[in-house]
């Protein structure tokens, strides 16, 4: 199975390069499932339904978010009605929506993705670590699911890791989000699951973490608030990681860092070997 994750879309750079790309690199790529964060789609602050959908007809399967997911107060109303959002499953019981579900792939495969939010220097939700265990273990990988997909949207770099060896062996993908900044330690752990620290983000890098220079700069600067954070509107780049899964086990064979366009793309062409060898 081909798999891709790209990184928090970040205002209307980030949401256009991620619309009007994806459909053909689902199809260059054979890609069997696409789940995108898009918890900074909206103008840098949460995600409307209106983008969702836009989101979900470009090839996205599933949209996962993290700290800003209510950010646009009308999310939650729509999320009850949006199976294809999820928003972090640690967040207290009763909280609308869902924060893991199983979804069928375009080739037939059953896909758990899970959505959890860290609290190393993140608001304090429940334990990501005994939401993600309990999720792994009603809906086991090889079992129930064909491919096991984790957005831990967190901060602390040490905690995402601790995440990805907890995870090794259950789940396919375990990849950070939240930070903006792509990490260069993709990997296949020991017990075949891929990891990566940060996907990074869809939007323009000659920002600072997607929004106009101008502002965060002068708050360090200054350190007081100025004008209202707006995002970049420069070329965007689409940034996140493809996974190559064993079918026989739902474990990772492959995984690559996804950058395309704007100042960080890379031609990685196709994102896995075998697609190479026909």
């Amino acid at each position: 199975m081909q798999l891709l994750f790209l990184g928090d879309l970040v205002g209307r750079a980030g949401r256009n390069a991620v619309t009007d790309e994806l459909p053909q690199l689902i199809e260059d790529n054979q890609l069997d499932f696409v789940v995108v964060n898009g918890e900074n789609s909206a103008a840098g602050f949460g995600i409307t339904e209106e983008i969702l959908e836009n989101v979900l007809d470009a090839g996205a399967d599933v949209v996962t978010t993290g700290n800003h997911i209510w950010d646009q107060r009308d999310t939650l109303v729509y999320i009850e009605r949006q199976e294809r959002l999820l928003r972090p499953a640690n967040y207290p019981s009763g909280t609308p929506g869902k924060g893991a579900n199983l979804y069928r792939a375009r080739n037939g495969a059953d896909v758990l993705v899970v959505n959890v939010m860290g609290r190393v220097y993140m608001d304090a939700l429940d334990c990501p670590f005994t939401a993600i265990d309990k999720i792994l273990a009603d809906c086991p990988l090889g079992a129930m699911a064909d491919a096991v997909i984790i957005d831990m949207h967190a901060e602390a770099t040490s905690e995402k890791q601790a995440m990805g060896h907890f995870c090794d062996g259950r789940a396919t993908l375990v990849v950070g989000t939240h930070t903006h900044v792509p990490t260069a330690d993709h990997q296949v752990l020991v017990g075949g699951t891929a990891y990566m620290s940060d996907a990074g983000m869809c939007g323009d890098y000659d920002s600072v973490l997607g929004m106009d220079k101008e502002e965060p700069v002068n708050r360090f600067l200054r350190k007081m608030n100025g004008a209202r954070f707006t995002p970049a509107l420069g070329e965007a780049t689409i940034c996140g990681v493809a996974v190559e899964t064993d079918d026989r086990t739902g474990l990772a064979k492959h995984v690559s860092p996804v950058r395309i366009g704007g100042r960080l793309s890379q031609i990685i062409p196709p994102f896995w070997p075998s697609a190479a060898n026909g």
